[in-house]
């Protein structure tokens, strides 16, 4: 199931963790215990990151498309 979720769920924490070398979990609890602290803002933060991975993303497969013309 939290293979799905984080598949599916964008792979921010996964992303972060595999950059800075902590383990997934540690980024997770970060991010709800920061919430619940906070009032939510780690969770605009989350989908901010969440944005540029996808667009960084979206920018390479249209580089190492094939354009026929």
């Amino acid at each position: 199931m939290q293979d799905f979720l984080e598949k599916y769920a964008f792979g921010v924490c996964t992303r972060l963790g595999e950059k800075f070398r902590i383990p997934t979990s540690n980024i997770r609890l970060l991010f709800i215990y920061g919430s619940f602290l906070t009032f939510g803002s780690p969770v605009i933060i989350y989908l901010g990151l969440a944005f540029i991975m996808n667009f960084r993303k979206l920018l390479r497969r249209r580089n190492n498309a094939i354009w026929y013309y």
